[in-house]
């Protein structure tokens, strides 16, 4: 039988999103891979109940995540089930929608049919009442914003999520979902988007007002929460040398963007550049760029995706040091131009 370590809200710092009551651990745990059919199940439940034991509340899905969809949610049940469910009121449960899961019309994207079915679909695969986080995963380009910020809303009034968020959507995007969220009286918690050091799309200033989608969140009062900080594991010591057989891609699995083209030998050049400054630092690569991102306020915590528990300690142990001299970021800027 699980027992949590008693010590585990002494090994996590713990960050604000936004201007609301809620505190997120600076490290999350995203189960987009390494979660699915693929993966073997006591594997899954060592890293989850490690994570936990190391003061990670945050456990974040989709309901695409697997592979197959849906096996994620599913698996993190059944540990929920079995192990955790005592300290159900200690965790933070984000769940997504948006993008496709079933056939047909309503299988995916942003209208009010989709996202409430899905969310019924994904609570039931993981045996809750009700998920803390709900996140609409992708902007829907023929949905009006009304109708999907309207789902978002009723189904924090219905009880079966606490709070809503974003993901995916642009600086511009954002401002206008979250005025509508505001004025339905539930407001946008958290956003959710793409960030490293080799994707810096966020910090683009793209608004009518010369605005980055950071400075949007800074100035609605909305958390932010990175995934890909590793940007799929190039940005780690994986990848250095050769194309590891055990690795996503040596393996031919699913790997988000990543592909052997993002792995030129320019890029390798610059990923070796970047891991001799994180040596001088007494950091991993991994570290240094989880490190990189927390150093901004306006993150309020990185999702991290691994293999193994000692990945995640490696990760983990990034919050030793997140500070950076000015003379460290001049020399990582001139190698993320």
């Amino acid at each position: 039988m699980y027992n949590a370590s008693p010590s585990r809200y002494g090994q996590m710092k713990y960050n604000r999103s936004g201007r609301s009551g809620l505190l997120l651990p600076a490290i999350s745990l995203g189960l987009w891979h390494n979660f699915g059919n693929a993966d073997l199940f006591s594997n899954m439940r060592e890293i989850i109940l490690g994570a936990f034991d190391k003061g990670i509340t945050h456990f974040d899905l989709a309901n695409n995540y697997g592979p197959p969809p849906g096996e994620a949610e599913i698996n993190f049940g059944k540990i929920l089930k079995a192990d955790l469910y005592a300290y159900r009121d200690e965790i933070i449960i984000s769940s997504k929608a948006g993008y496709y899961m079933w056939p047909g019309p309503y299988g995916e994207w942003g209208s009010k049919k989709y996202l409430v079915s899905s969310l019924d679909q994904s609570l039931k695969r993981m045996g809750v009442d009700y998920v803390d986080i709900f996140y609409h995963h992708r902007p829907d380009p023929n949905t009006p914003l009304e109708e999907t910020m309207g789902a978002l809303d009723q189904l924090v009034r219905s009880g079966k999520a606490l709070y809503v968020g974003l993901s995916n959507y642009n600086a511009t995007q954002t401002k206008e979902a979250a005025a509508l969220l505001k004025e339905l009286g539930t407001p946008c918690l958290i956003h959710q988007p793409r960030y490293s050091m080799l994707d810096r799309w966020v910090e683009n200033k793209t608004t009518d007002k010369g605005q980055s989608l950071l400075d949007v969140v800074e100035e609605e009062g909305i958390g932010c929460i990175v995934f890909s900080p590793l940007a799929q594991g190039r940005l780690s010591d994986k990848y250095l040398a050769a194309i590891p057989a055990d690795s996503r891609i040596g393996r031919g699995l699913p790997n988000g963007a990543i592909t052997e083209k993002d792995l030129n030998a320019e890029m390798i050049e610059k990923i070796r550049a970047l891991n001799s400054i994180a040596i001088q630092r007494n950091q991993s690569l991994a570290q240094m760029a989880i490190a990189w991102l927390l150093r901004d306020p306006r993150v309020t915590s990185v999702l991290v995706g691994v293999s193994s528990l000692p990945q995640l300690r490696d990760n983990i142990n990034s919050l030793g040091n997140i500070v950076f001299s000015e003379e460290e970021l001049k020399k990582i800027e001139a190698l993320l131009k």
